[in-house]
């Protein structure tokens, strides 16, 4: 019975190809999409759960609100760990993580560079899986000056000698490091990317007491089954017990006096496996996801998928009155309607097969279009292969079941007499006005969900273009950044001759770069006699020149000036820090003081306001900041005269190169080093795009075949009208009206609920655009112009039909 069901079906496939490539495009593009999609989704959502323990893995965060401004880090501070452990008995293990750069290694007489390294307890690899090909997990890290690193770096350093006991030398330490083990490499879905882990008893300040400074990854592991929140609720005390005391010394004030005046602080925990997709925190290890893409974009896998199957439904039903017949005679014949749905269902799998196969393949030539945009690495292991083809095909049969369902139980319901008297009388058959509802409703959630995911695009689109042309507060066009460190003694000599070239306006250099990878250095300031209104900022130091190279403006006094002796004690506001100490119009002259958790400090002399510029991304608020003076360090800035620099960049090659640093010649520019800060939105937008696209092109293959079942239902009501006169004209505008209908129906829908969606997406940004009118207006004005080019190929070929041959049979 299958093999004929098979046969029959094969042959109806052969007879109909036209229809049936079609149909089989459609699903194949829902099937490569939601594919392509559900690697993405599931690749994020899969972030550090290959560890044994992730279940159990809690990190510590601190968070706290100080002078209405608030702090969110992923770090805390040295002692946690021990206090946390000692304190609670429901941690069973507590470990840290500090980094420590990509210091450069000197093997063999060769300088090797750009290997990240951090400093870990020697519980680390007891408590996270990170495996060990070489070495014991227990006892690597124990004593000091060991390091365990990754097979990629063993065989970069050693080929194929054994790594272990080898003595690893760097070249700014002064203490070698004894190899201790070789890891795997860390995967890809692991918040933590480090290429080397050093003892933490290496460092000296990891053995710091104090509470008042951070910069330690902290990490628990709890019972099996134990809820993190009630521990939670217990860290309060732990902060009353060590950081109140170290406060009141600092800032002579009682904790609860703190938190009185408004201000708080406080240690929380957060799951592992949140980390990447639920984090807000200043300071993380890396790049994190959002949540809220994984559920955008889930969703429109989904959606994807549902379009092509509504698709599949529309276009099997508008060739009804092609298989009407075949019913009524097998009917007659004895045919069961179970029989008839079982046949229709085979041939409705058989479909999705071919499309499955079609969609696999789409797939594979999509994925790298999607990692390009993703910046993932998205892929099919082979690994998974045993796995992964029984879910291909029970996902092909589920679909083809689902979406074959009800054209199944629409062809099979058709009652032999009535099919049997003629085409009109199918035409009536299938006229009732439920059909017709469902068919239109289909219609209405295609292009609604098509309208929605254009809008999104949109809007995105807007956003970032918004960011690209918003007034930053400094100069981020032509301005080169040189990382040069590496040149040491030689860097003076360097800046000058660059100074010298007509090509350069100016050089400053500086630890801090207000776009892209820059030092963070928190500063807690308070007016002189007031420790009580203590303010957290941000400090950068800066050389003279680094205002003037970066294009920013004084808002009051003056920039640091080598005609003042005494600027080495001076201070430059930015306006929100003066706003919050309450000296908008006469900060000139006062001094803010700065102590540690000892209760000692300096004293500073603001000399100058310079006017508020984004030193961070767009989705947050300018902060507090000031400016101490710092020459000779970072960073080299370097503005241009014009856009036109290989010359430039050659001759800054040739000049490096004669110095023969430890480091190659690199370099950024700064304007790039802002695009980076929004490379999220750029990704989202872009794949909007993508799918919002392929999305309305599904859309309209299924108007384009209700466009068809339409055309066949009033076939003779069109011989009659152009009988009677109509224009060809006429009956292209009487066919397409319904089907714009259906189209403003769905404008209608998705304007409101896109808006709401957007507005919602642009509130995770302080400096936004307004949702504007008429790009609502053009992404509707574009879905009504794309239907009504698919609609109207088939309503000119309907109207164009000789109506000889449409009223034969009356």
């Amino acid at each position: 019975m299958l093999k004929n069901y098979f046969k029959i079906a094969w042959r109806n496939l052969v007879r109909n190809r036209a229809f049936s490539a079609i149909n089989i495009t459609g699903l194949a593009i829902g099937l490569a999409s939601c594919m392509l999609i559900s690697l993405y989704v599931l690749d994020e959502l899969s972030f550090d759960r290959f560890h044994e323990k992730s279940d159990r893995i809690v990190r510590v965060v601190f968070k706290g609100i100080m002078q209405g401004g608030e702090m969110n880090e992923a770090h805390v501070m040295p002692p946690t760990a021990a206090a946390l452990k000692a304190d609670y008995p429901e941690v069973l293990e507590a470990t840290r993580l500090r980094r420590g750069g990509s210091p450069l290694v000197l093997l063999n007489q060769k300088l090797y560079t750009d290997d990240q390294l951090a400093f870990v307890d020697s519980n680390f690899l007891q408590v996270f899986t990170f495996p060990l090909i070489e070495g014991n997990a227990k006892t690597a890290l124990l004593q000091p000056n060991t390091v365990v690193i990754s097979k990629r770096l063993a065989e970069k350093y050693y080929g194929k000698q054994d790594a272990i006991g080898k003595v690893l030398t760097f070249k700014d330490w002064k203490t070698p490091y004894t190899v201790t083990g070789v890891m795997e490499e860390m995967p890809a879905h692991s918040h933590i990317q480090f290429d080397m882990l050093a003892s933490m008893s290496s460092l000296e300040e990891a053995k710091s007491t104090s509470w008042m400074i951070s910069e330690f990854y902290t990490y628990l592991v709890l019972p099996e089954g134990y809820d993190y929140k009630k521990l939670n609720a217990k860290l309060p005390q732990t902060v009353d017990k060590y950081m109140g005391p170290q406060l009141k010394q600092a800032l002579g004030m009682t904790m609860a006096e703190f938190r009185k005046k408004g201000n708080n602080l406080g240690l929380y925990l957060q799951p592992l496996t949140e980390i990447h997709l639920h984090s807000n925190y200043q300071f993380d290890l890396g790049t994190t996801g959002d949540i809220k893409y994984v559920y955008i974009f889930g969703a429109i896998a989904v959606i994807m998928l549902l379009i092509a199957c509504i698709n599949f439904m529309n276009l099997s039903t508008a060739g009804s009155s092609k298989r009407a017949r075949e019913v009524g005679v097998r009917k007659v014949m004895g045919s069961e309607k179970i029989e008839l749905v079982a046949q229709f269902l085979m041939e409705s799998i058989l479909l999705t097969g071919i499309a499955l196969i079609l969609g696999t393949i789409i797939c594979l030539a999509g994925l790298p279009l999607l990692n390009s945009l993703s910046g993932k690495s998205l892929g099919f292991s082979l690994k998974a292969l045993p796995a992964l083809v029984p879910a291909l095909l029970f996902f092909g049969l589920f679909v083809g079941v689902f979406a074959g369902s009800y054209p199944a139980f629409f062809l099979s319901s058709f009652k032999p007499i009535s099919v049997l008297k003629g085409g009109s009388a199918v035409v009536k058959l299938n006229s009732s006005g439920k059909d017709i509802g469902l068919r239109s409703g289909l219609v209405v959630f295609q292009f609604f969900v098509s309208i929605t995911l254009m809008v999104g695009a949109t809007v995105v689109y807007q956003q970032l273009k918004f960011i690209q042309s918003k007034k930053l507060g400094y100069d981020k066009d032509q301005v080169l950044v040189v990382p040069a460190w590496a040149l040491g003694k030689n860097l003076p000599v360097f800046r000058d001759e660059l100074l010298r070239d007509s090509r350069v306006s100016n050089i400053s250099l500086s630890g801090y770069v207000p776009a892209g990878p820059s030092d963070n250095n928190n500063y807690m300031i308070s007016p002189e006699g007031n420790s009580s209104q203590l303010l957290k900022t941000l400090r950068y130091e800066v050389d003279y020149n680094y205002l003037e190279t970066l294009g920013m403006q004084m808002v009051q006094g003056r920039n640091f000036s080598k005609d003042y002796g005494m600027d080495s004690t001076a201070i430059i506001l930015n306006e929100t820090a003066a706003k919050a100490l309450g000296w908008q119009n006469d900060a000139l002259g006062k001094i803010v003081s700065r102590r540690n958790n000892e209760g000692k400090g300096a004293d500073y002399r603001v000399i100058g306001i310079v006017k508020d510029f984004h030193f961070k991304s767009l989705r947050e608020k300018i902060s507090p900041l000031v400016m101490t003076l710092n020459q000779g360090y970072g960073w080299m800035i370097i503005k241009t005269k014009n856009k036109e620099v290989s010359g430039l960049l050659a001759k800054m090659q040739n000049q490096w190169d004669s110095f023969k640093p430890d480091q190659p010649f690199t370099y950024s520019f700064l304007d790039e080093r802002f695009n980076e800060t929004y490379k999220t939105e750029q990704r989202t937008g872009q794949i909007l795009g993508l799918f919002a696209g392929l999305t309305i092109f599904v859309a309209c293959m299924g108007l384009f075949g209700l466009a068809i079942f339409t055309a066949e239902q009033r076939t003779k009501e069109i011989g009659v009208r152009k009988v009677l006169g109509a224009s060809v004209a006429g009956i292209v505008a009487l066919l397409s009206k319904d089907f714009l209908r259906l189209v403003v129906v769905a404008i209608i829908i998705a304007l409101p609920v896109s808006w709401w969606m957007m507005s919602r997406w642009l509130e995770d940004f302080e400096y936004k655009i307004d949702i504007s009118w008429w790009a609502l207006a053009m992404v509707s004005l574009l879905s009504v112009a794309i239907a009504l080019l698919t609609v109207s190929f088939q309503s000119v070929k309907a109207a164009l039909m000789n109506p000889v041959k449409s009223l034969r049979s009356e």
